[in-house]
């Protein structure tokens, strides 16, 4: 494959960019999931010793939610008035 590549920026200088920043984008998505798999609260990938890591947290741990506030007063209908 990356015979392929060097042979392709050979032939079209143009894509010599576009090769390397799509490996530093997939090198940095890889390295962001091997953080998020390393959390300090839930390991997702020790499924031997930890099967249902949400147990093991304490009642006092905020999960993070997304609360949107909407005024429902101003909000237009989207059918006819009968």
């Amino acid at each position: 494959m990356i015979k392929t590549m060097i042979q392709h920026a050979k032939k079209h200088p143009g894509l010599i960019p576009q090769f390397f920043f799509t490996t530093v984008g997939l090198t940095g998505a890889i390295l962001y999931l091997i953080r998020l798999a390393k959390g300090p609260h839930v390991t997702l990938w020790d499924r031997k010793n930890n099967p249902e890591p949400w147990n093991k947290l304490d009642p006092t741990y905020q999960y993070k939610f997304v609360a949107i506030q909407t005024d429902y007063k101003n909000l237009k209908k989207e059918g006819p008035d009968f």
